[in-house]
């Protein structure tokens, strides 16, 4: 565009030059007249020669045998024009603008001379003043040779600039600059962002905001936005535009007012419990849970005076006990759980909380928004690991808290002082991933309810854990409140700890990796990867088993990943 806009001005100022035409014998102002002759200004200069006719003037325009006009012949421009203006000519130009300026240059050359000298003598000032230098000389006789400019639009705004004078406040009498232009240095900050930036609302996708900090036009619009009558961001740490989007996202997904992502599942559930039970609080949790969940609750809190009362995911008459003798301040657990995939009646444990005024958190990581409405069966919260099913491409770290602006109101707040931040990078791919979420939690599902059937049938598989399943505790409740059963299976091999490694190890589609809800399958032995540092009867007493494998189905074909557990399984 930069090049067209040098060429058309190039052009309009050429035609502007005294004594210079766009035809070879360099005629002004020729018009053919009604008998096809032309007519010549008799003021003009006598050209020394030319095409088409000795000492004659050639007409700008020719009119053929045929009555028809032939339009004057374009002049050579030099060989390098293209490299020079994709050098000097690309900033932005204005074709009024610089056309005028050539013009000038071209009529009134001492007044740009003093505008240049004005300037910085740097290089492109130089390179200016080399090109204008002796191009537009008049020879033969007065007629100028065309010329070509080569211009910084930019430099010769500020020669203008700083010629430009406005009275001085000493009465008027001596002139002052308009404006000193900025230095490159200075230029290099802010040119291109400090004014005239876009908002870019008609992008396709959701643009990656890498800032860490916002500024404000004034000091009223920072008071405005302190008062809450101006909308704006403050600071990385307490919001960012991507973020926000992926945040309205997930809400929808799971019909919440409001919701908070973080940098990991781990961090957003701390920051929650920290926020919600007060010091000498009291907690209801469940057996099956997430290792480093389990952690937490039982080493951590405990410094806070924050007790806490373990119960089977189905007990309903303990937790009606614990809620009418402890001063309960929430129930936090699982549905599905990891590893056995136990669930929690949603409904009617919120019903029996909020009867006692307890709030309700359940993680449905396992579960996912497309599989289960945790919120619409009653829970206050929902967590998710988004580094799971979310993102679903394994390749971020994120967690998600969704519910009431009352409620995420204080875990907000505590979240902004430890400042667990989730990078505008990461929650631009949660971005990504949730538009494929629903389809590929479908294909997860049904890899994972057949896969399920599969191997409750084999003689070398002794349980199977899937609420999919009828065999299962829960699978009245997960039919109840879950619209499919999620893509990951539990089972048990018959044998050992060592026989299970071998199984796993004969396996080739999925990874031998921690997490799951990704495209890629996942294969874990709880005992090793999660539970290594614990002994026998400690693991036992958790309720995990050596021959315990967690599978997390990916988005493989199904076929694929039954005859790989097949062979696998037949290799044993």
């Amino acid at each position: 565009m930069a090049t067209v806009c040098i060429l058309q001005a190039g052009a309009a100022a050429t035609s502007m030059l005294p004594g210079v035409g766009l035809g070879v014998g360099g005629c002004h102002d020729c018009r053919p007249d009604a008998s096809g002759a032309s007519s010549t200004k008799t003021n003009a200069p006598p050209s020394s020669g030319g095409v088409g006719g000795g000492g004659k003037r050639s007409s700008g325009f020719d009119l053929s045998s045929n009555g028809f006009l032939r339009p004057p012949r374009i002049p050579r421009l030099p060989p390098n024009i293209v490299r020079q203006l994709s050098i000097k000519a690309r900033r932005n130009c204005s074709n009024i603008g610089v056309a005028q300026v050539v013009a000038a240059s071209a009529t009134d050359r001492p007044s740009l001379d003093a505008a240049i000298s004005t300037l910085p003598q740097s290089a492109d000032v130089l390179e200016v003043q080399q090109q204008l230098g002796s191009s537009a000389h008049a020879t033969d006789g007065g007629a100028a040779a065309t010329s070509t400019f080569v211009i910084d639009s930019t430099l010769l705004s500020q020669a203008i600039a700083a010629t430009t004078t406005t009275p001085s406040c000493n009465n008027g009498s001596l002139p002052v600059e308009k404006s000193k232009p900025m230095t490159r240095g200075t230029l290099a900050v802010h040119g291109g962002e400090r004014t005239g930036r876009r908002d870019v609302r008609d992008a396709l996708i959701t643009p990656i905001c890498q800032t860490s900090t916002y500024f404000f036009k004034d000091t009223a619009e920072l008071i405005a936005f302190q008062e809450g009558t101006h909308t704006s961001f403050e600071y990385g740490r307490y919001g960012n535009p991507t973020t926000n989007a992926a945040e309205e996202k997930i809400s929808a997904l799971e019909g919440a007012e409001a919701t908070l992502l973080s940098a990991s599942g781990m961090c957003v559930t701390t920051t929650m419990l920290l926020a919600l039970v007060p010091a000498g609080g009291h907690i209801v949790t469940t057996t099956d849970c997430y290792r480093r969940t389990r952690q937490f609750i039982q080493t951590v809190l405990p410094k806070m005076g924050i007790t806490t009362t373990v119960i089977d995911p189905a007990d309903i008459s303990a937790l009606q006990h614990a809620l009418e003798t402890k001063n309960v301040s929430l129930f936090f657990s699982e549905s599905p759980t990891n590893p056995y995939l136990r669930c929690i009646d949603v409904e009617l444990v919120s019903k029996l909380c909020h009867t006692h005024g307890v709030l309700v958190c359940i993680d449905g990581t396992f579960a996912t928004p497309v599989n289960q409405q945790a919120l619409a069966l009653g829970a206050d919260l929902v967590l998710n690991s988004a580094t799971k099913y979310l993102a679903g491409h394994n390749d971020v770290l994120a967690g998600s808290l969704s519910g009431s602006k009352k409620c995420l109101t204080p875990v907000r707040a505590l979240h902004n002082v430890l400042g667990g931040v989730l990078d505008p990078n990461a929650a631009y791919l949660i971005l990504r991933g949730l538009k494929t979420l629903s389809i590929r939690v479908r294909q997860q599902n049904a890899t994972a309810l057949k896969l399920a059937q599969t191997l409750e049938a084999h003689p070398k598989v002794a349980r199977v854990h899937y609420p999919g399943l009828e065999s299962h505790p829960e699978h009245n409740i997960a039919k109840l409140q879950m619209s499919g059963f999620g893509g990951v299976v539990s089972f048990e091999i018959v044998g050992d700890l060592e026989t299970t490694s071998r199984f796993i190890d004969g396996l080739r589609i999925p990874y031998i990796a921690p997490s799951l809800g990704g495209c890629e399958s996942l294969v874990e032995q709880p005992t090793i990867i999660s539970y290594w540092d614990q002994t026998p009867e400690e693991r036992a007493k958790l309720g995990i088993k050596d021959n315990l494998v967690r599978f997390s189905c990916g988005i493989e074909d199904s076929e694929d990943i039954f005859h790989d557990i097949m062979q696998s399984l037949d290799a044993m």
